[in-house]
Order: C-alpha cells, then structure tokens, then sequence
C-alpha cells in the first residue's frame, strides 16, 4: 500500500469528498466509472499535483488527477524523454 500521507496536496483533493460514492479504481471495462471518476477530477484544484505524482512514482492502477493507467503511460513517455534530455 503506498502512503498517500506525504503528499500534503491530497488533503484538497475532490476524490475525498466522495470517495464513499465513486471508484477511482474501477476495471478497464467499467467505462462508467471512469466517467465518474475523471468528472470528479475535472473539478479538482489539486489535480495537476496528483497527475505529476502519479507519474513520478509509476503509478500503475486507478484514476490520478483526471488519467487512466492508458493516459498515463503516454504522459509518463514523454516525461522520460524530457528529462533524458534535460
């Protein structure tokens, strides 16, 4: 489990406010719960913060500041190539 508790940008976060209600972990099927998660991303003031730690840390699973583990693979791409050629 990864603690989530170092990232002071979280205690912001929408996902907290309905975290009961919507799954920012559904399956690649469930394109519904995508849905719901990323509108909920849409409207929250720290989801730049959360997308960048996603790729920071390789997140793998679950929605991070408004992406898909698809999403975010493609962002991450070309993070590593700025930064090798940096």
């Amino acid at each position: 489990m990864i603690d989530l508790t170092v990232t002071p940008w979280r205690e912001a976060a929408a996902c907290l406010e309905v975290q009961n209600e919507v799954s920012f972990f559904p399956d690649k099927e469930d394109l519904g719960g995508i849905a719901k998660a990323k509108a909920v991303c849409a409207t929250c003031p720290v989801a730049d913060a959360c997308l960048n730690w996603a790729i920071e840390t390789n997140q793998t699973e679950g929605i991070w500041g408004g992406c898909t583990p698809k999403d975010r693979r493609k962002v991450r791409r070309r993070w590593l190539e700025i930064r090798k050629a940096s």
